[in-house]
């Protein structure tokens, strides 16, 4: 016999049929309605209102799930400053104009590594988050792959490798590839009678700043009171000390986790004896990144220690400063200049995220030619997918210049244990302000710090 009508909440008995009708609501607004329908004489009604409750729970539970993956609101956090900063503020705004979704957007700057640490100990990260050039081998386990979304078909072949771990698995969008070296005013420069591309080695680049420093301009400025500022001399400077001269390289000892302390010391050396030769500005401890861009922009300065992103930077400051990107010197005269190249600006998402679908459609939203080469045109680097057309104006004509110069990879992404960062930053903010054996002790503190990071 049919059934022909059921009321909620209540048994609805035709003849020896019985039929349950439960209904369920989550908070989220998930509606819908089991009918169990029961052949079952009437000794046996208990077991089946058992049996039906288990199958609400179950349902329940499963649309609870549906509604926190579908969340309305997308935590995003980046790193970095400045205009890179900027231009991503503002796509994730154009997103929100035609989406369904809010981005909670927070760009903690130099304090959002130490965040991003406090969150992965607590297991509780950003739905969206930047790797800042660390995607693989401090946030991969915290990652979802985006191998299969709409986007990953444009990402540059020549950096898959760098965001991929060995399973294959890429861990996030990628908007550009770093290739830079040292900025430089070819103002100040040619003020000074240097001439950039006869710089070779690091003897030579002395010989260039003394040359600034007589007709009274800063050879090098340095804003070490923004701490990632110091990471950056040391990222540029390590490589030609420890990787690029073949003949003494020890690439493989520190893969092995293996650390010269008394090359680190050589290092800070040379970074000390540029302290006291007057290379520096006056205010290298207490100054800031800002004060860099400023100094470079203004004709006050000759070099910097920094990403292109400065050169677009400082046309916004004086739209007549000329600023170009050299490669690094080398420390011998049979070793060759290189560039620094590798991950810069990408994005993530959280794998346990409560807003998957938000956050996929957030990443595909920024992957779009226009959107991503705003992005891509305000870090001043080669856009990392294939499908952006990118003019980089003043800079593009130094990555042409530089196109068959080798390229590593940052000395402490490659190179380092994971965590090792900030006490290089903090080891060499002490050198820059000559405290008492500076140099011998924070190479102490560096190998020491090294092989504890790699459980030696």
């Amino acid at each position: 016999m049919f059934l022909s009508e059921a009321k909620r909440g209540r048994i609805v008995r035709r003849g020896t049929f019985e039929t349950l009708h439960a209904s369920i609501y989550t908070k989220a607004g998930f509606g819908g309605s089991i009918v169990i329908i029961l052949n079952a004489r009437r000794r046996n009604m208990k077991k089946a209102m058992v049996f039906a409750l288990v199958l609400v729970c179950c349902v329940s539970v499963f649309a609870q799930a549906q509604a926190e993956s579908d969340s309305k609101t997308i935590t995003m956090w980046v790193s970095g400053a400045g205009a890179q900063v900027d231009a991503m503020k503002a796509a994730v705004e154009a997103f929100e104009d035609q989406s369904s979704y809010t981005v909670e957007f927070s760009a903690p700057g130099e304090t959002y590594e130490e965040l991003m640490k406090t969150k992965m100990a607590a297991n509780d990260l950003p739905d969206v988050f930047d790797t800042h050039g660390w995607s693989v081998d401090r946030y991969g386990e915290y990652l979802m792959p985006v191998n299969d979304l709409d986007f990953f078909a444009n990402v540059s072949r020549q950096i898959i490798p760098t965001i991929s771990n060995d399973k294959g698995e890429a861990l996030v969008l990628p908007f550009d590839m770093d290739l830079t070296g040292i900025v430089y005013n070819e103002d100040v420069l040619a003020e000074a009678g240097v001439d950039v591309d006869s710089i070779k080695t690091w003897a030579d680049f002395e010989a260039a700043c003394e040359k600034v420093k007589a007709i009274g301009k800063t050879p090098i400025t340095l804003g070490a009171s923004n701490g990632f500022t110091v990471g950056w001399l040391y990222d540029r400077i390590a490589p030609s000390f420890y990787i690029t001269d073949e003949a003494n390289s020890k690439a493989a000892d520190l893969k092995n986790g293996i650390f010269d302390e008394a090359i680190w010391a050589s290092i800070s050396a040379m970074i000390d004896r540029w302290v006291s030769n007057g290379y520096f500005n006056a205010d290298v401890v207490t100054g800031d990144f800002v004060g860099d861009i400023t100094a470079m922009a203004t004709n006050q300065a000759a070099f910097d220690f920094i990403q292109n992103v400065a050169i677009m930077m400082a046309g916004g400051i004086n739209a007549d400063a000329h600023l170009g990107m050299m490669p690094i010197p080398s420390n011998s005269a049979s070793d060759e200049p290189t560039l620094i190249s590798g991950e810069n600006v990408a994005l993530g998402i959280w794998k346990e995220t409560k807003a998957k679908k938000g956050a996929i459609e957030l990443l595909n939203y920024l992957a779009q030619p226009e959107v991503a080469a705003t992005i891509a045109a305000a870090t001043g680097n080669v856009p990392a997918l294939t499908n952006v057309k990118l003019d980089l104006g003043a800079v593009q004509k130094y990555i042409d210049k530089h196109a068959a110069v080798e390229a590593y990879n940052y000395f402490d992404r490659d190179y380092c244990p994971s965590g090792l960062w900030d006490v290089i930053c903090a080891a060499g903010q002490e050198v820059l302000a000559q405290k008492p054996n500076a140099v011998q002790n924070t190479a102490k503190q560096v190998k020491d710090s090294f092989d504890a990071l790699y459980g030696n």
